[in-house]
């Protein structure tokens, strides 16, 4: 069947060629109506058709109306279905090809919504009965994700359900919430029983841990206080022995300096001698003897020295001051002046102080001391501020602790309390040492006390922690993974009401525990598996077959339709496939169909331009007919005339596959011997394409424009009261009469041809995207 098939109501016989004198000309036309007058009467004719729901008048004036503004309103006021089908079977073909496109829309809307309805309640009653079945299934894994699937479903049904299937779904609805809600009571009384066999378990573990734990903190505390008695009498014997030893060692020193002439080291050594005697048992004869006989060596040297250090205390004195008025660092300064000071006390151990000396140094060690005591009393402001601001903060912390509700503490709270407490502590420095000694006792003593409190709540919680571990590590034995996976739940959920423990054992902790849980969902999944690879054993056959199907889509010329005759047996296996996968099979289902309607698609437009091909070998063969008819017609030598038509009848015997008609028509031509009447034929050539450009909306030449208008005038006329005729709108039956079409010159046909086959390609064109 060609490509323009579809536009052929019935075949009609090739009309004969068209005759210049049957279009009357224009001057002697017959008097019409007028057209203003005519279009006013169709106008109120079709609005009292409407009005009355005289829908028999409307139907005639979508055909019969003078206007194509009267066609479309009467096309569009048409709303019955059945009248639409008869109106487009009247309309094929006709002069208004809006017409036919309003009726085939609203003919399309039509099928349309009743596809939807009917889909709606396919849709219906397949929830309904699927819903229906769910609620006699006993509960499993997938029973809620199921029915909550189906009740999706429903919802976006279930306005268009009849009361009664509506009644009977909600009740199966009903019936599969209470299959839940059983099944959710005994899971809650299991776990309820579970729950107070371990919480007793626990309980009577703890128990015993107290228990010991209490004796073994009593026999080590006893054997703590043995211990401390031996270890502080050994070394308190140590100590002495240790004092005795270094008194020894420092009067051999210090007998050893004398001896070498340093008698500042033996001075040093002596007062540290004498900072060790304090602390020291009574001694033994011979060290108390040494003891003596070096202050008598050191006293002796010391009369010698008081007439050699004069001139190193005016030098000391020069320094001091020298800093006065020094630029300094007040802190560098005080250190410059200790350390001369320092050096004056020990000239004044080795030898007599001189009172106008020692005075003169003292006066210019205030003097140079001045700036550093303003330093110094500036910063003893900023320590009496710090010190006041621990003391705020350690009244705030301890009415903290005091207020807390420590029968349900808040951990994170007390945590952070400390914490801050610790940081702002540390902030607010320096302070005097010694004034600050009692308040940072108090702290000291307030911050451990909340920090044992915080480590007893630790222990507990990593204690808790460890036993949700082991719990967990024990339903991995369990062999209803199920109920396993429903009880590491709960104890993860459990695991999140524990309160804080430390940071590093926190995260030990938790990893240990993800990790025993991740092992009992592996479980699981392994389990899953196994269910899923048949399911997917399927999807992988419906995958195979919608690429079958695609790669046939993809195919052209010989192969798409060799390969095309194997659909029936691809949609036969695919729909052989059952339960597909819940969330693939409709995404599946549309593939297969896409690819499916694609084949057919391509199937359609390989057969049309196969059958365009064959039009094409006609106007070939009819071009050599021409061309032997022409030469007929000019009275050529009989030779090239017998050549030319032999030519024309081998190319009419080489024809495959070409359009019977059209064949049928050039054979006739052929054997024809009238109709050389050139200027007639090229005039019937031009209406034809005239036709042909009409039928597919294409612009005509300005040359033609004249003859155009007069043709469709000439329309007008003969369709007034009368409908078109069929074959006004067949471009295959145009064709058919230009192959009929007697000889013409070789320039004008090669211009009227390629206008004729515009049109052909146009219309193949706009078939091409339609489909």
């Amino acid at each position: 069947m060609s490509l323009f098939s579809r536009f052929r109501k019935a075949p009609a016989p090739a009309a004969p060629a068209p005759q210049p004198e049957k279009i009357p000309p224009k001057v002697s036309a017959p008097a019409a109506p007028d057209p203003a007058l005519l279009a006013a009467q169709e106008e109120q004719s079709l609005t009292a058709a409407i009005a009355t729901g005289d829908f028999q008048a409307v139907a005639r004036l979508v055909i019969e109306g003078a206007s194509t503004k009267i066609r479309q309103r009467a096309a569009e006021a048409v709303e019955d279905p059945a009248q639409i089908r008869q109106l487009l079977r009247d309309a094929r073909g006709g002069k208004d090809k809006s017409v036919y496109k309003i009726l085939t829309r609203k003919r399309d809307a039509l099928l349309a919504h009743e596809r939807e309805t009917q889909h709606l309640h396919e849709e219906v009653s397949a929830v309904a009965a699927a819903i229906e079945r769910h609620s006699h299934r006993h509960f499993d894994p997938l029973f809620t994700p199921t029915l909550e699937q189906l009740e999706n479903r429903w919802k976006a049904v279930a306005a268009h359900a009849e009361q009664a299937v509506a009644e009977a779904t909600q009740q199966a609805i009903d019936r599969s919430r209470e299959v839940i809600a059983q099944h959710l009571r005994q899971v809650a009384a299991e776990a309820a029983r579970e729950l107070a066999a371990a919480n007793a378990a626990a309980l009577a573990q703890k128990q015993r841990e107290v228990e010991e734990q209490a004796a073994a903190a009593a026999a080590a505390e006893r054997a703590r206080t043995l211990e401390e008695e031996r270890k502080a009498r050994t070394e308190k014997a140590e100590a002495e022995g240790q004092a005795l030893r270094q008194i020894g060692g420092l009067v051999r020193k210090a007998h050893g300096a004398l001896a070498a002439g340093s008698s500042r080291t033996a001075a040093g050594l002596r007062r540290a001698i004498e900072d060790k005697l304090s602390a020291a048992p009574a001694l033994p004869t011979h060290l108390a003897n040494q003891i003596k006989q070096l202050d008598e060596k050191l006293q002796e040297l010391a009369d010698w020295k008081s007439f050699s250090v004069a001139p190193k205390r005016i030098e000391l004195i020069e320094r001091m001051e020298a800093l006065i008025g020094a630029t300094l660092h007040p802190s560098a300064l005080a250190g410059h002046i200790k350390d001369l000071q320092e050096q004056w006390r020990t000239l004044s151990k080795g030898a007599g102080e001189a009172e106008a000396d020692w005075q003169r140094f003292h006066e210019a060690a205030q003097k140079a001391y001045q700036p550093c005591r303003e330093f110094f009393e500036a910063q003893a402001q900023v320590k009496q501020e710090n010190l006041r601001q621990r003391g705020l903060l350690f009244e705030r912390l301890a009415n903290f602790e005091s207020q807390h509700n420590w029968e349900q503490p808040d951990w994170r709270t007390v945590i952070t309390a400390v914490r801050e407490a610790r940081q702002l502590w540390r902030q607010h420095s320096p302070v005097d040492p010694a004034e600050a000694e009692s308040l940072q006792s108090k702290f000291n003593e307030l911050t451990a006390a909340l920090q044992s409190r915080i480590d007893a709540e630790y222990a507990r919680n990593v204690k808790e922690r460890t036993s949700l571990i082991n719990r967990v590590r024990g339903l991995l034995q369990s062999s209803d993974t199920k109920k396993a996976i429903e009880e590491a739940k709960r104890l993860q959920e459990q695991w999140k009401s524990v309160g804080p423990v430390p940071r590093d054992e926190d995260r030990k902790l938790w990893e240990e525990f993800r990790q025993q849980c991740d092992a009992l969902f592996q479980k699981r999944q392994q389990e899953f598996a196994s269910q899923n690879e048949a399911i997917e054993s399927k999807k992988s056959q419906a995958v195979a077959l919608c690429e079958e199907v695609e790669k046939i889509a993809a195919l052209t010329d010989h192969d798409l339709l060799e390969n095309a005759k194997r659909l029936p047996e691809l949609r036969l296996a695919f729909d052989a496939i059952e339960e597909l996968p819940k969330g693939h099979a409709r995404q599946l289902q549309d593939r297969f169909e896409r690819a499916f309607d694609r084949c057919h698609n391509a199937v359609a437009r390989q057969h049309a331009l196969e059958a365009e091909q064959g039009w094409t070998g006609l106007f070939d063969a009819a071009n050599q007919v021409r061309a032997f008819r022409l030469a007929v017609a000019r009275q050529a030598d009989a030779a090239e005339c017998a050549a030319l038509r032999q030519a024309a009848e081998d190319r009419l015997a080489g024809a495959a596959k070409w359009p019977k008609r059209g064949l049928e028509t050039v054979k006739a031509t052929l054997a024809r011997e009238s109709d050389n009447d050139l200027v007639a034929n090229e005039r019937a050539l031009r209406m034809l394409c005239i036709r042909a450009e009409i039928l597919t909306d294409t612009p005509t030449p300005d040359a033609d424009q004249t003859l155009r208008r007069e043709y469709q005038i000439q329309r007008l006329r003969d369709s007034m009261g009368q409908g078109v005729k069929a074959e006004e709108g067949q471009l295959d039956s145009l064709t058919v009469e230009w192959l009929g079409v007697g000889p013409v010159e070789e320039a004008v046909y090669s211009q009227l041809l390629n206008r004729f086959k515009k049109c052909r390609e146009k219309a193949l064109l706009s078939s091409r995207r339609k489909s």
